[in-house]
């Protein structure tokens, strides 16, 4: 009797521990459905706004987005050649037309006036215009800059303008950071529109120097990932130092070995966007230089660089220090893979004398076809009046892209070392070999641009006995 009552016991008290077991677990799986109702969910379009119809499985984007190659050419440089663009015063107009909630800008520096120049060129107007209106802007919706912090000698009018106009203003401390400067040019307009190129927040950059971008227009996708660059550099305003690693929030999907697949002008294309100093590189993202390199080796045919300074040096460094990356692979393509390479250099009253040997010892590395005798390099020297030539710091092509049998390269570094190794620039890649749509291509379009630069009367071949008194 004794062991039936303390069975009866123990199975009483068996039941109801069940009981109670099965009363929380019940519980605790009623609180996770509802956490899970009421949570954000993780997943792959939580890096890119709702519209950018971003596909999860493939990595693809669905806006329609529309790519036009922008160009400024100097007053009174004049080709003989149907190879023409838009004026990038006029793409900056358009976008500030089309702009409705947000305009994002990173630059260097800003001289938008003849004020700032001290000088009286008519052609400033345009510089005036756009400041003009980026004020008017700067009162009716966000407008933020993310600026190279001005040396003191340097106008700052334009900025004070802006500020006082509604602008939010915040400058990079590049010197502090990386002992380089915040060399990008670009614009975000209400995250879905991009500018990204060679020209500075200057009214030169617009009529009296020679400079090449891209717009794209409606791509949410695109314009969120380059807003990541835009936010490294706004958290860097107000930074002491760089983040190692960076918060997950500036991290992206998108680079060389994983581009991000969209349609530009109803052409398949893959994109990415690069960036420097590799410490401002956030997980995923493709350093400036190691997407240079990459599409170098991805070249079979031929390697059209137009740049205003190249040079295998630290430019800026001293002591002095080689530096040899891109020259170095420029040297194995050619010789490997008899890829034909070309450079288009600027020539002008600032172009290091020390660039001519460096250049010169490129052309003699003549790769193992014998079919290729045309000239590597030619100097492109843009022609000055006696007025024009009073105008400082101008009258220059100031390009910064490559152009290959696969890809279009649009950056806004110059080739040294320094703006690769301490200086933050960005660059947009694109790949649209798998077109099949009679739509030109940016590759085919940037092609065109460098054959009629590298064919017109302001090239001229570099030799052996070429000299920088000579020429510029």
């Amino acid at each position: 009797m004794e062991w039936r009552r303390k069975d009866s016991r123990e199975a009483q008290l068996y039941s109801r521990c069940v009981i109670a077991l099965t009363t929380v677990a019940t519980m605790l799986l009623a609180a996770m459905a509802i956490y899970s109702l009421l949570s954000p969910r993780v997943s792959v379009s939580q890096s890119v706004p709702s519209n950018c119809r971003l596909l999860q499985k493939d990595m693809s984007c669905l806006d329609p987005c529309k790519i036009v190659l922008v160009e400024s050419i100097p007053e009174g440089l004049q080709f003989n050649s149907s190879t023409t663009h838009p004026s990038i015063f006029q793409a900056w107009l358009n976008l500030m037309g089309e702009a409705r909630s947000s305009l994002d800008i990173a630059s260097f520096y800003w001289t938008l006036t003849n004020e700032d120049t001290g000088t009286h060129d008519p052609t400033a107007y345009q510089g005036e215009t756009v400041l003009k209106k980026l004020a008017e802007l700067s009162g009716k919706l966000s407008v933020r800059i993310a600026v190279n912090t001005p040396e003191e000698s340097q106008p700052k009018y334009n900025l004070r303008l802006l500020n006082d106009s509604g602008a939010d203003i915040r400058t990079v401390n590049m010197q502090k950071l990386t002992s380089g400067v915040l060399h990008t040019k670009f614009w975000v307009v209400d995250k879905k529109h991009i500018y990204i190129g060679s020209a500075n927040m200057d009214w030169r950059s617009l009529t009296q120097v020679k400079e090449l971008g891209a717009v794209v227009y409606n791509c949410s996708c695109l314009a969120a990932d380059l807003g990541k660059i835009f936010e490294a550099y706004w958290f860097l305003g107000v930074s002491q130092s760089i983040p190692s690693p960076w918060p997950s929030n500036f991290s992206t999907l998108f680079n060389k070995d994983t581009p991000l697949q969209l349609p530009l002008n109803n052409t398949p294309s893959d994109v990415y966007l690069s960036s420097s100093p590799p410490s401002f590189c956030a997980a995923g993202r493709t350093s400036d230089l190691q997407s240079i390199l990459s599409v170098m080796d991805d070249a079979q045919s031929f390697i059209y660089i137009a740049v205003m300074n190249y040079l295998p040096t630290m430019e800026f460094l001293h002591p002095k220090r080689y530096w040899a990356d891109i020259d170095t692979q420029l040297r194995r393509v050619a010789y490997e893979k008899q890829v034909k390479v070309r450079l288009l250099i600027s020539c002008w009253a600032n172009t290091p004398p020390l660039m001519f040997p460096f250049l010169k010892s490129l052309a003699s590395v003549k790769n193992n076809n014998p079919a290729n005798t045309s000239p590597l390099q030619r100097l492109f020297v843009v022609p000055a009046s006696h007025q024009q030539k009073e105008i400082p710091f101008a009258r220059v092509n100031h390009n910064k892209y490559m152009v290959t049998d696969k890809i279009a390269y649009i950056g806004t570094s110059n080739w040294s070392g320094d703006y690769f190794v301490n200086t933050a620039g960005s660059a947009l890649v694109i790949n649209q070999t798998a077109s099949q749509t009679l739509e030109p291509t940016v590759q085919s379009q940037l092609k065109a641009v460098f054959e009629r630069d590298w064919n017109s009367e302001y090239s001229t071949p570099l030799t052996q006995h070429s000299h920088t008194r000579d020429f510029c």
